[in-house]
């Protein structure tokens, strides 16, 4: 089982076990004193078949064309020509649970980030329910807007709908695996995608969770040196994101990296002035005298005989 499919089966076990509390449900047999329930590895029906396939380095398709909120048909290359990174979130409007479970969550997220949507980056949410229309759609993303508080953010934040067959090869391209249940509702995965802008999947954020500062690397990484600093670039550069601790960690290898450099440096450095100082020496260094004997040396007499 991937990393994918725990985080997925753990975030549809959290919607499960949310609504059957809330609504009452029985919540499995009771077992006596000395009795244990049988333990089974076998995934849930409701999520089986339910996965993220990861993509990375993959482009989306830029010409699928899917509804925007606004009622006009877009497709994610008029998106990305903003050429700004994009979060791309898959679901549906209707959803009970997960989905606005996840976008509440990302929406907390990125209140702690100094960069907002629309500006340095945009959020993209794909309906997989080909059901929903447009006036929902709206007035999901008048809610989102209104919590997320931003001047602008408007044009930056994208709900769209579409056929059943558009929207799924956008979730193809992506790996974002889900599928209707009997009673119509949609069991899928808690995943966010980042894209660049020339559409290429750059990360994975999985489960329903999104720290402020594991946001603003995503979005760097997925921004491709558009925005931050030389200093943010220079921290993405140190670090490396982890699946497992679901966010950018310190890289061993850059840290050796940095350790290398370090002592070339220093070496380097102390070289220098090593030949610095030698030179300084020679050239305070008193001349040498030339031309006069030796104390050491003699001096043969002439004898001269007159005639």
């Amino acid at each position: 089982m991937t990393l994918a499919s725990l985080a997925a089966a753990a975030a549809m076990c959290l919607a499960c076990a949310s609504m059957v509390h809330a609504q009452g449900g029985d919540v499995g047999p009771a077992y006596g004193i000395g009795e244990l329930a049988e333990l089974s590895t076998a995934m849930p029906t409701e999520v089986q078949g339910v996965d993220i396939v990861e993509h990375l380095g993959e482009v989306v398709p830029l010409d699928v064309s899917l509804t925007h909120d606004s009622g006009k048909q877009v497709t994610m290359r008029e998106i990305l020509a903003s050429g700004r990174p994009v979060l791309l979130h898959f679901g549906y409007n209707r959803c009970p649970m997960l989905c606005s479970l996840v976008l509440n969550e990302l929406v907390r997220g990125l209140e702690g980030v100094d960069w907002t949507a629309g500006t340095e980056f945009d959020v993209v949410s794909i309906s997989v329910n080909p059901d929903e229309g447009t006036e929902l759609a709206h007035a999901k993303k008048l809610g989102y807007l209104a919590q997320y508080e931003r001047a602008g953010s408007e044009r930056g934040w994208h709900f769209l709908t579409g056929s059943a067959e558009d929207t799924k090869a956008l979730a193809d391209a992506v790996g974002f695996q889900y599928k209707r249940l009997p009673d119509g509702e949609y069991s899928h995965p808690a995943m966010v995608a980042v894209l660049a802008p020339d559409g290429t999947v750059v990360r994975y954020l999985y489960g329903v969770k999104y720290e402020p500062a594991t946001l603003r690397m995503a979005l760097l990484e997925g921004s491709q040196g558009t925005i931050g600093t030389p200093l943010d670039r220079f921290i993405l550069w140190c670090h490396q994101y982890s699946a497992s601790d679901g966010g950018y960690v310190l890289g061993a290898f850059r840290l050796m990296q940095l350790g290398g450099l370090a002592a070339v440096v220093v070496l380097g450095t102390g070289i220098a002035g090593f030949v610095v100082r030698e030179r300084r020496a020679r050239r305070l260094a008193p001349p040498k005298a030339s031309g006069s004997a030796g104390a050491g040396s003699t001096t043969t007499p002439t004898t001269t005989i007159h005639a």
